[in-house]
């Protein structure tokens, strides 16, 4: 070979692997600048970043030195300026589209290994999800699942997560959402309190009872009941309001009064004799859980056979409705 044409030959796969790595240093400065707008500080962003604070100063002097731009007012604390935050929204998106392109590989031939990490209400997740995760765990050994069974608000465009089951209204934006399972509610009180106080034939009555509230979606005055297709409010006296499903499902069983609860809760307490379903012409419209994660995850083949299995096991009816349906067989 030309010792001239390996010249440029050597010359070009130089300049090709310069080009790599300003491409990747790239990537690496606005990660960092990333992380010091959200952290607030060069040191907090150190901490985050797994790296000190000297590696921060000098990724971020090497960027504003290239773009030839000051992205910080500096005087005793550092403060994105204008020109920061709109590179800051560029660097984001950038990103992103870096994580997802990465979550699309990861999603479609990554199989059933790696991390999953998963977002459950907290008593849906307890009472019937547990056993379904866990034989899901079971089934793929070489796949880690984390678990997060909470009842706090959970971000579905949150990157930490690649799946998440929640009820209620989907919020718009760029995720996937598919319905998993009714969410049906029913009137109940345990028959204790009905002989005590007597059953309601209809909601207008209620003002004469006791009501046990969940403080994080009821008014603890009135409840709003549909009366044929128009949705009315009905007073009703606060004897214990809480934030907890479990709590609420002992005041009712102890005949503390009448509660609105869903029926996954509830349904093993009206089988056993506990609790009685009362009003349920007048129940209140339920919602849906649905399983929501990002569109890059759409070919999961770990999301969609837990989605699967999910579906299987709960059934539609699902296994608990089907139970208190039973009872009026």
């Amino acid at each position: 070979m030309p010792h001239a044409l390996l010249s440029v030959r050597t010359v070009a796969s130089r300049q090709q692997t310069e080009q790599k790595a300003k491409r990747l240093n790239k990537l690496v400065e606005m990660s960092t600048f990333v992380a010091v707008v959200d952290a607030g500080s060069l040191a907090a962003a150190a901490r985050a970043l797994g790296t000190s604070k000297s590696v921060v100063s000098t990724r971020l002097t090497a960027l504003e030195s290239r773009l030839k731009v000051a992205l910080f007012r500096r005087d005793r604390e550092l403060h994105v300026n204008d020109a920061g935050l709109r590179f800051y929204d560029h660097c984001v998106s950038i990103l992103d589209d870096v994580a997802n392109a990465e979550d699309g590989m990861q999603s479609t031939y990554a199989g059933f290994s790696g991390n999953l990490r998963i977002a459950t209400p907290m008593v849906l997740g307890h009472r019937y999800l547990s056993p379904i995760l866990t034989e899901f765990a079971l089934a793929h050994p070489d796949l880690r699942l984390d678990i997060r069974a909470s009842d706090d608000f959970v971000n579905p465009l949150d990157e930490s997560f690649d799946l998440i089951i929640r009820a209620g209204r989907i919020p718009d934006g760029a995720v996937v959402a598919k319905p998993l399972i009714p969410n049906r509610h029913v009137l109940c009180a345990s028959p204790d309190y009905l002989t005590r106080h007597g059953v309601p034939q209809h909601p207008v009555e209620l003002r004469d009872h006791h009501g046990l509230f969940y403080s994080l979606s009821q008014n603890d005055r009135y409840w709003s009941l549909p009366v044929g297709d128009e949705l009315q409010r009905f007073s009703i006296r606060s004897r214990l309001r809480s934030d907890s499903g479990f709590q609420l499902l002992d005041a009712a069983k102890a005949g503390l009064g009448i509660t609105i609860m869903p029926t996954f809760l509830v349904a093993d307490a009206i089988v056993a004799g506990e609790l009685v379903v009362v009003l349920a012409d007048y129940a209140p419209k339920g919602s849906t859980f649905s399983v929501i994660f990002k569109p890059s995850k759409r070919g999961s083949q770990r999301i969609n056979a837990l989605v699967d299995l999910l579906k299987a096991r709960l059934g539609n009816p699902t296994i608990w409705d089907l139970a208190i349906d039973a009872l009026k067989q």
